[in-house]
């Protein structure tokens, strides 16, 4: 059943040659298998007439038999589907593997587009049917065909004439479950999809709770819950429909062609060309056939399934990926942390550029702000620094080094960022400062120092070794902050990027964090996302951005000797010159 499809699930095959060894003797056990069901409908045919002659040592005899060659079957199977099932396990485990380190390489554009309770489903329940299928591929499917042909052949050596009789019917019966199969796949199709918005929908009601009852609108939120979850039955119910019309339809074509073998056997046996024994044989191989076809029939619909699952993993591939380092990348070195951008223009549609010509400089060791309205290229200027984007015209240089012409990993090293929202995985506070880089505890304790975190850590009942609950549920806001600056300042980056930490918390966490984020910017280069204005007035040059362009330069007593855009800003905002 892996054969080709448009979904790909030939080029799986790759995925199964480290595990060659246990397919060869699951394979052989499979033969084993599939090999005992004609001898079983040879023994039956032995076993029926010496019943109806009352012959009791001859059904002893043929019994015993029958039961040993059952032990080593029903062995043979044993050895089959746990000698097969850790390649299939080991195919879907590389699969989602696989996927996930793609996501990881994303283009930004590209993966802000993407649902992220879409792509969590992908990554779970479409990952789990395609290794269903892949297992039940090699360990269901593949000797349900072998059985076929097997016991099948051994119906044309008994008698061709009524083997012959049989085969017509098979066309019949393959057309409908071809034909049915295309259908559900259609279906199923649609089926996930409306799982996917559910899940969207659901990610963001859970995040979103608290929200919704402050608005008190807890009825259009399950409005719009009963509805995703009306169409979602939906969905699946037609896919449902479609599988229990099959399974009749199917099983009736199978019914009449039995009742059909029946008639011309006894035809068969009247011309004397099959006897009785011959013919309890046949009976019995043809009821060996009835299982299989059901399994296949079933794994047929599966893959159909499968093949919609596989076809949105594969779109994630299709999607574009963050561009790759330089092959002249050069390693970074010692940092100063001087910035330069020069004449930089940038859209992520590159006929809507959403910064023009921007040029600024930035000494080691200098605060810059970047102030101005939402839209206004802020965010898109950090993410070129971040190298998440590349310029389409002019130049970011980094201690007069080109982004491009470094090494992504080392110019990320060099640089942290401080976002607006602090987003902390979950696991202890330790790991949370650490982020999967090495680091002894001293240097952890030291970046939580920094950052003013040590004392609140240090008086939680496990210390560093304190759980943090998914989303930090169980810390507050301005320990959040607080732990993503000493994230932040654990490499000892040249470059801070802040993206307006304080903006979502009130006085007295905000103080905090701004004692973190004065000790954290000693002595680096910091460039900030200011919207409240009070807390960059001691910046070494403020930036008004407009329409991605920089309309303004200056510090904040230049700026508001000037009556323009800055001093507009901040005297709604009540700020005032200083002294």
């Amino acid at each position: 059943m892996l054969a080709p499809s448009s979904a790909g699930f030939r080029a799986l095959w790759p995925l199964l040659k480290p595990h060659r060894r246990r397919l060869l003797l699951g394979g052989l056990c499979m033969l084993v298998f599939v090999a005992c069901w004609p001898l079983l409908a040879w023994l039956a045919g032995q076993l029926i007439p010496a019943i109806g002659a009352g012959d009791l040592p001859a059904v002893a005899r043929t019994i015993g038999a029958a039961l040993v060659v059952f032990m080593v079957q029903k062995a043979a199977q044993f050895g089959q589907d746990i000698l097969l099932a850790g390649p299939a396990l080991r195919v879907s485990q590389e699969l989602r593997r696989s996927l996930f380190a793609r996501l990881q390489t994303l283009d930004f554009g590209a993966l802000e587009k993407l649902s992220a309770g879409d792509l969590t489903y992908r990554l779970t329940e479409d990952a789990d049917r395609v290794g269903e299928v892949i297992y039940k591929t090699i360990q269901d499917t593949t000797p349900s065909a072998l059985q076929l042909v097997v016991v099948l052949g051994y119906m044309v050596w008994l008698d061709w004439p009524l083997a012959l009789a049989t085969l017509l019917l098979a066309p019949v019966v393959a057309l409908l479950v071809s034909s049915f199969g295309a259908r559900v796949m259609g279906a199923a199709e649609r089926s996930q999809k409306q799982v996917s918005d559910l899940a969207s929908l659901l990610g963001e009601a859970i995040g979103g709770l608290p929200l919704v009852r402050a608005f008190a609108a807890e009825p259009w939120l399950q409005e719009r819950f009963n509805t995703e979850i009306d169409l979602h039955r939906q969905a699946r119910y037609r896919t449902l429909r479609l599988l229990a019309l099959q399974h009749p339809v199917v099983g009736f074509i199978e019914a009449a062609g039995i009742l059909t073998v029946l008639l011309v056997g006894a035809a068969r046996i009247q011309a004397q060309g099959l006897d009785s024994q011959g013919f309890s044989s046949y009976v019995a191989a043809l009821l060996m056939l009835i299982d299989p076809i059901g399994h296949l029939t079933t794994n047929f619909n599966e893959l159909q399934q499968g093949q919609a699952s596989l076809k949105r993993l594969r779109a994630i591939e299709s999607e574009p990926v963050e561009k790759p380092d330089s092959v002249r990348a050069q390693p970074l070195g010692a940092v100063r942390g001087e910035l330069l951008l020069d004449q930089v223009s940038f859209g992520y549609d590159p006929a809507s550029p959403v910064l023009h010509s921007v040029s600024l400089q930035v000494q080691p060791g200098q605060v810059v702000a970047l102030v101005g309205p939402s839209g206004a290229g802020k965010s898109t200027l950090f993410s070129l620094l971040l190298r998440f984007n590349i310029a389409q015209t002019g130049q970011v240089l980094l201690d007069q080094q080109n982004l491009v012409d470094l090494r992504a990993r080392d110019l990320r090293q060099a640089i942290a960022l401080v976002p607006q929202q602090s987003s902390v995985f979950s696991g202890t506070v330790a790991e949370a400062i650490a982020f999967g880089r090495p680091a002894s505890p001293e240097q952890i304790r030291e970046a939580a120092r920094v950052a003013n975190a040590s004392g609140f850590i240090e008086a939680l009942p496990g210390g560093y070794a304190s759980r943090i609950e998914e989303r930090g549920s169980n810390f507050s806001g301005g320990q959040l902050q607080r732990l993503a600056i000493a994230r932040a300042v654990l490499g000892d980056p040249a470059v801070l990027l802040l993206d307006e930490a304080t903006s979502a918390l009130d006085a007295e966490a905000e103080e905090a964090v701004q004692m973190g984020l004065r000790q954290a910017m000693k002595g680096r280069t910091v460039v900030v996302i200011a919207h409240r204005l009070s807390t960059v007035q001691e910046a070494d040059q403020i930036l008004v951005l407009d329409s991605g362009r920089i309309v303004e330069r200056g510090s904040h007593n230049q700026l508001m000797a000037t009556a323009g855009r800055y001093r507009e800003l901040c005297e709604r905002q009540f700020i005032h010159l200083q002294a």
